[in-house]
């Protein structure tokens, strides 16, 4: 049985780049990410999640 992602592959790839270090990932092995890079994807990945919850809601700050 495949383990389901959470966060789409389209997506890890957006915040990579989006955060700097989109370079690391082009060739697909993320062997070289940091756990402080994934740290930050993750803390992103969330902030984007809420705003887009809030804006659903039109809880827009």
């Amino acid at each position: 049985m495949g383990k389901k992602g959470v966060m789409s592959d389209k997506m890890k790839y957006e915040l990579a780049h989006d955060l700097g270090f989109g370079e690391k990932v082009e060739d697909g092995d993320w062997g070289d990410v940091t756990t402080k890079e994934v740290g930050m994807m993750v803390r992103e990945a969330i902030k984007r999640a809420e705003k887009s919850m809030a804006a659903e809601k039109g809880q827009v700050p």
